[in-house]
């Protein structure tokens, strides 16, 4: 295995804005219910008029995930998606989906410029560099801008400790995933500094053509200039590539025929992102800071979602795509913090810039396709062979510079007792400058946007508290979205390219109210959160018998649910955790058609595809008192029917999934073991069909039972 990172340390409390606060909170109690993300600064979890989960470093320690995704579906409502490899798509109060409706933050700072949004982006985190996870669900564009619409998960990295720390494990599983991890730091004066790296190999796995490798390396230097002021360095840079297996047709996922259909589609990324921030407190009710960024991507991919093929037109014959997407980004943002002893009032403002120019081009790849024997029209492919590539047919190339331009201000504060007011709006613009080489044209297009939200808490007892909020979200289509040719024009000799640049951004407001309590010495706690959400051209795909995508925007949407939260803890032996969510998802105003001859014309009160009512994540955890430093869990995991098609013909059942984990920690070493789908379950993570009768349905499938064991070393000179 290459790229092996040694470093040093792992420990801390959280990120940036999170400093000054957790120095003042020593109970563990309370610093699980301060939240950074909610409020853009460190605030309680009865303070914060919004549905918002952290997730714990001890949370994090003891899933030993091999994914991302498996730490951050214990968030209640929160259903994040397996594609394979790491790569992934997302359900936060919105359909199980790739488009860009989600912020993906590292240490508050987005992991992509708006406008170039990417669903896979969670696949370039470090997983042995995680502090903790905040997940906000509903919009948040008021404070961090468009794309904040169905939820923001904001990944909190590690920060120095003060004491000499190091760690370093090794994972793997039987399906031949291997990762070797790294990480520690120590703080010798004013200095403090953090490293952590993952080096990660899969090789012959359960999927035929599923091979990937990932290293990451993070970096952290913390510069104590006075005890006022901060200078803190943070550097990310990864590497990862994979082979795309794709999906399965029907007949081969319920025979466990885990054989992919090519043996040439990839995904790979090299990303590099790195900021420094200055903070500094100008007394205990005011402190500021400034950070100033660059991220630098390459990715390219022979993505195996992009093969188009007609079981009716010519069976044996389909084409895929070769594209190539990089940007670089330069940008700063700053803030202001003031706090004022009238009315307990807060004020949080600040302003962001990002300069981001990109290119993209994307081209033709011919294909022969080998057919499994079958009725003419309902044959499925075994295998597809590239025949020649055309990088004379393209299907996108351009170049764009995207510059981003944002001001933000909240205000919170008490007008009675018990009673938390808070306000905030945000002024977003972005400006494309664009070259389309393939219909020859220069222009500009400017998206902007004020969004603005107004919510309250009340808490009439220690034990419990209410609160209710309106929020705006705002989404501009992604720039791969506007210049990618329309099917059936572009990447053919002689036919005419035409593009998406009508398409319009996505508004939603969302109307929302919640609550929480806590009995028993904190020992039974329980959250819940109400949502109504109603959305205004929302950017949908819509897929084609062919597999190809047609990009749409819906008149109007609506999508309501309920979502809770409860932990058990009987005693120290037991932790029991539960959570879940009952959502709709529907189309109020969706025209596909004006053709008459059209069998389709629009899918009014139809449900959207890929939208389980039902999904949740629950947890029993045991602590023998009889063996100190074990520990044991089963975990559940439940996704309900879906639709696979968006005229609402064909169901998927869902699955009930279980997990169970293992550890035992002797002295400096600490030993564990998970078997993932412990019953063998068969199922898939994903199912989805084109709207025709005759349609066959595609499954991402998902892994057998796979057994996942390690073993890691902590060192601590902690006093």
């Amino acid at each position: 295995m290459k790229n092996i990172y040694f470093a040093l340390l792992i420990v801390g409390q959280c990120v940036l804005a999170q400093n000054k606060a957790e120095k003042d909170t020593t109970r563990t109690q309370e610093l699980e219910n301060v939240f950074i993300t909610a409020n853009r600064t460190a605030t309680l979890r009865k303070e914060t008029p919004v549905a918002i989960s952290k997730i714990t470093a001890k949370t994090i320690n003891e899933t030993k995930a091999n994914a991302v995704y498996e730490i951050i579906n214990k968030t209640p409502g929160v259903l994040m998606v397996n594609l394979g490899n790491e790569q992934h798509m997302m359900s936060i109060r919105q359909p199980m989906t790739t488009n860009a409706y989600y912020l993906y933050l590292e240490d508050g700072l987005p992991i992509r410029p708006m406008g170039i949004f990417n669903h896979n982006a969670l696949l370039e985190i470090n997983q042995f560099n995680l502090q903790s996870i905040e997940v906000v669900k509903g919009p948040v564009s008021s404070l961090y801008g468009p794309e904040a619409v169905g939820g923001t998960i904001n990944l909190i990295s590690q920060k120095p400790p003060v004491d000499p720390e190091f760690k370093f494990g090794v994972q793997a599983d039987n399906y031949g995933y291997r990762r070797i991890q790294a990480a520690g730091g120590a703080t010798v004066g004013k200095i403090g500094f953090h490293i952590a790296g993952i080096s990660t190999l899969q090789k012959n796995g359960w999927m035929t053509y599923s091979d990937y490798n990932k290293d990451n390396l993070n970096a952290r230097i913390d510069y104590n200039i006075s005890p006022s002021t901060r200078l803190i360095s943070n550097t990310m840079y990864g590497k990862y590539y994979s082979d795309m297996s794709g999906s399965v047709n029907e007949e081969a996922f319920y025979n466990r025929s885990y054989k992919s259909t090519t043996h040439f589609t990839y995904r790979k990324s090299d990303a590099l992102r790195t900021r420094l921030t200055l903070e500094h407190d100008w007394n205990d009710n005011s402190s500021s800071y400034i950070t100033g960024y660059l991220r630098d991507n390459k990715l390219g991919q022979n993505p195996s979602y992009g093969i188009k093929w007609s079981p009716t037109v010519n069976p044996t014959k389909a084409t895929g795509e070769i594209n190539s997407n990089n940007f670089k980004s330069y940008g700063a943002i700053g803030q202001h913090t003031q706090k004022f002893d009238f009315l307990n009032t807060k004020i949080v403002a600040g302003a962001l810039y990002d300069y981001s120019p990109v290119t993209y081009w994307s081209y033709v790849i011919d294909l022969k396709a080998n057919l499994n024997p079958g009725e003419a029209g309902k044959q499925t492919v075994n295998s597809y062979e590239i025949v020649a590539e055309r990088p004379d047919s393209k299907l996108a190339d351009y170049t764009a510079d995207i510059f981003n331009a944002a001001g933000y201000a909240q205000l919170s504060f008490n007008p009675v007792e018990k009673l938390i007011v808070t306000i905030g709006g945000r002024y977003d613009n972005m400006k494309i400058n664009y070259d389309n080489a393939l219909d020859q044209s220069t222009g500009s297009k400017i998206y902007d946007k004020v969004t603005f939200k107004a919510g309250a808490n009340y808490n009439p007892f220690e034990f419990t508290g209410f609160y209710g909020n309106y929020s705006q979200g705002f989404a501009p289509p992604g720039i791969t979205s506007i210049f990618r040719t329309k099917p059936g024009t572009g990447g053919t000799t002689g036919v005419v390219a035409d593009f998406y640049y009508n398409l319009e951004p996505a508004t939603f407001n969302n109307y929302e109210v919640g609550g929480w309590f806590s009995f028993l010495q904190n020992k039974l706690n329980f959250d819940y959160a109400l949502y109504y959400m109603e959305g205004k051209n929302e950017l949908l795909s819509i897929k084609l018998l062919d597999n190809s995508t047609d990009y749409r925007s819906a008149g109007a949407t609506r999508h309501k649910g309920i979502e809770f939260g409860a932990s058990y803890r009987p005693s120290k032996q037991f932790n029991i955790r539960m959570g879940g969510t009952y959502a709709q998802h529907e189309y109020i105003d969706f025209k596909l058609s004006d053709k008459p001859t059209d069998p389709v014309q629009d899918l009014n009160g139809k449900e959207m595809p890929a939208a389980p009512k039902w999904s949740g994540n629950s947890e029993v955890t045991y602590y023998p008192n009889w063996l100190p430093n074990f520990r044991t869990s089963i975990e559940w995991q439940l996704v309900g029917s879906y639709y696979q098609d968006q005229i609402n013909t064909v169901k998927y059942d869902g699955y009930n999934l279980f997990n169970a984990r293992i550890g035992y920690q002797w002295k400096a070493f600490e030993i564990y073991g998970n078997v993932m789908n412990l019953t063998d379950k068969l199922y898939a993570y994903n199912v989805s069909r084109a709207n025709t009768t005759n349609a066959q349905p595609t499954y991402t499938a998902a892994a057998p039972r796979t057994f996942v064991f390690g073993i890691q070393y902590n060192f601590s000179l902690k006093k």
